[in-house]
């Protein structure tokens, strides 16, 4: 499987500049989509450094567009936009006269001191300094909540916003703060820029909006009357480009002559910032990265995962794959006459209205569905099922990189929305086997459907977590006598897997500890997230509940960092989901002590003949916890699990206890 992808890319990569060299300045434009959606989880100033990147790629600036969605409707994001489009005319020619990556500000100046780069330290001095009074300005802003009025004169888009507008009602809002049409749109050394487009989709309370998806297609209808550029590539807005020459790297897939015109997306694995050296919550997903995207390339290519992506724009509109299709990589509307800003700006606002989609297909067969947690994974599936095929490209230097969640609270609640979407797709009529069916290999759907599995994947954990422990506590024996043949099969799996996992880890560049680690995080998320996740998701076929989309926060504060950074699991507030996990790891501890009781009563011969396997198994599940109990007993800061948490899985521990005594579970 890995084969594959090493030639196709090595081929691919090697033809870059006959590639280029071919097309010349007829290079396919590129349309690049960002979302953000509420300035508080999300603050304009990270926006903005993404937006920054993403402009000075390698890549002719006439053929960039950079389109940001705000479904906040946030003026406050509005202003930081257009404090960056004046820095960009400073920060572009500075990244491609130095060529320094990577091209996010912050990121760059949070790694470089100048004396490495091709820039003098007194120019070097003088762009940090005009950033930092930037972001100043923008993060004085959002803390006052208030735009000073001697800056709203500066640009007709302020106008837009008037204090009966809020987040989820207001009207459609596109603003271009600069086109690279405009013979004015130019840097400080007189070379053009990359359009730059703000986009806030008219948000009514009476109208479903779609989250993401919606914002997406929203940005697929308003790029086609600015730019309409044959290839879209979308990120996240925490996820800033770490790689000046993606772009490059990306068409050569789509350009290649033998095999390009298969290729319908090209995506990127997901890379972060702020990952500790051991990885304490288990985020940053190398082996799912590095070996399991990978093995996808042999049936059909790996899943759309959101960020990170290049797609054919015609694929979005919902176009079928067939052998003897041709891109026109000079369609377009750049090289057009001139038209009227305004113009263009009005008609694109009536294709961001909250009634255009109605009795069309958007969501449905053209743009990215809808109906889904997880648009991009069934949007993907959608796209494999078309005939087309996809391709991941991993480079040595991350394409781009992102803020990784830093705290247990935040890890579960982007593990409850994977789990629960892609479960709900495996029971809709989207279900890889039923919608794939006779379209994609056997082995691609079964690759989609392990994701598919998670979050059922939570009641066998649950089982292995409560019910062996419960009959260690009881002397009841479950698995076979450690002298008989028939536990060899349990012998052989458990270490099998654990091996493996581990080779895998290592091999991915993780840490002894950070395997560790990642296999508690996988046992708390399964018995936590997985577990809500199966719940919120037959609730919703129920009917008894709606789809809901929580944001992120991209934001934690310096106390919660601190910890972070010392690799001490974050708690803090209570939740249901603490309880859970505090009530297992109490709960399997008890049933410890209770297992040491009855080999002290019953000998030796408890211990190695009748109950060995669910004495390790116990043992191995209170070593797991290990950093659970501290937060319960021995830490005293603020991020320890709280007291009412502790109280009430001691609680349900006794009441479990209790009922096992009375009415027998084992």
């Amino acid at each position: 499987m890995q084969i594959f992808k090493h030639i196709f890319a090595t081929l691919s990569i090697n033809t870059v500049s006959m590639s280029f060299a071919r097309y010349g300045e007829r290079l396919p434009c590129v349309d690049i989509f960002v979302c953000t959606a509420d300035p508080q989880s999300e603050p304009p100033s990270l926006v903005i450094s993404t937006i920054l990147s993403l402009m000075a790629y390698d890549y002719p600036a006439e053929k960039l567009s950079v389109y940001l969605s705000d479904d906040g409707g946030s003026v406050l994001t509005f202003y930081a936009m257009w404090e960056a489009s004046s820095f960009a005319k400073h920060w572009i020619p500075f990244c491609k006269r130095c060529n320094i990556d990577p091209r996010s500000p912050a990121a760059y100046f949070s790694e470089s001191d100048g004396r490495q780069d091709l820039c003098t330290p007194k120019e070097w001095s003088l762009i940090k300094d005009m950033y930092d009074e930037m972001t100043e300005r923008i993060d004085t802003a959002v803390m006052s909540d208030k735009i000073p009025e001697e800056i709203k004169a500066n640009h007709k888009g302020f106008c837009e916003w008037n204090p009966e507008i809020t987040s989820r009602n207001h009207q459609p809002i596109v603003q271009i703060l600069i086109d690279s049409k405009d013979q004015n749109a130019v840097d400080n050394e007189g070379n053009v820029l990359p359009t730059l487009v703000y986009m806030a989709r008219e948000k009514r309370p009476q109208h479903h909006h779609n989250f993401k998806a919606g914002a997406m297609n929203a940005l697929i209808r308003v790029s086609s009357v600015i730019s309409n550029s044959p290839i879209i590539m979308n990120v996240d807005c925490d996820m800033y480009s770490n790689n000046k020459d993606t772009i490059r790297d990306a068409l050569c897939f789509f350009l290649d002559e033998e095999m390009g015109h298969k290729i319908g997306f090209v995506q990127y694995p997901q890379s972060y910032n702020n990952m500790t050296k051991n990885d304490t919550y288990g985020n940053s997903m190398l082996v799912i990265s590095k070996v399991e995207l990978h093995g996808f390339d042999s049936v059909g290519g790996p899943l759309y995962i959101g960020t990170g992506c290049f797609h054919r724009r015609e694929i979005l509109c919902g176009r079928r794959f067939t052998d003897d299709y041709k891109e026109d990589w000079y369609r377009g509307i750049k090289d057009k006459i001139q038209e009227n800003i305004y113009d263009i700006e009005e008609k694109a606002k009536s294709l961001a209205t909250c009634t255009y989609e109605q009795d069309m297909q958007w969501g449905d067969e053209i743009g990215l569905k809808y109906g889904c947690p997880v648009e991009d994974v069934i949007t993907g599936l959608a796209i494999h099922c078309r005939g087309w095929e996809s391709v991941l490209n991993s480079p040595t230097r991350p394409a781009f990189m992102g803020v990784g969640p830093s705290t247990l609270a935040q890890t579960l609640l982007q593990h409850k929305r994977w789990s629960e979407g892609n479960f709900s797709i495996f029971l809709s009529k989207y279900c890889p086997f039923l919608f794939g069916h006779g379209k994609i290999k056997l082995r691609h759907q079964m690759g989609y459907c392990i994701y598919g599995l998670w979050a059922p994947n939570s009641l066998a954990t649950l089982y292995y977590v409560t019910i062996p422990s419960l009959a260690l506590l009881k002397g009841t024996p479950l698995f076979p006598e450690i002298t008989s043949p028939w536990i060899a099969p349990f012998l052989y799996v458990f270490f099998v897997k654990n091996m493996y996992s581990l080779y895998e880890a290592l091999s991915c560049g993780e840490t002894l500890k950070g395997w560790w680690n990642g296999q508690r995080m996988w046992l708390v998320k399964r018995i936590s997230s997985y577990l809500y996740g199966v719940i919120d998701t037959l609730r919703k076929l129920l009917g008894l509940s709606q789809m809901t989309f929580a944001v992120s926060s991209k934001v934690s504060d310096e106390d919660v960092s601190k910890r972070y950074e010392q690799e001490i699991m974050e708690f803090g507030s209570p939740t249901p989901e603490y309880v859970i996990i505090a009530t297992i790891a109490l709960l399997n501890l008890i049933c410890l002590v209770g297992g040491l009781r009855h080999i002290m009563t019953g000998g030796w011969n408890v211990l190695f003949n009748v109950l060995p396997a669910q004495i390790f198994l116990c043992e191995l599940l209170v070593i797991t916890n290990i950093p659970l109990y501290e937060a319960m007993f021995l830490r005293k800061d603020k991020g320890r699990i709280p007291f009412s948490v502790t109280l009430a899985s001691i609680g349900f521990v006794v009441l479990v206890c209790l009922v096992e005594i009375l009415v027998p579970i084992v």
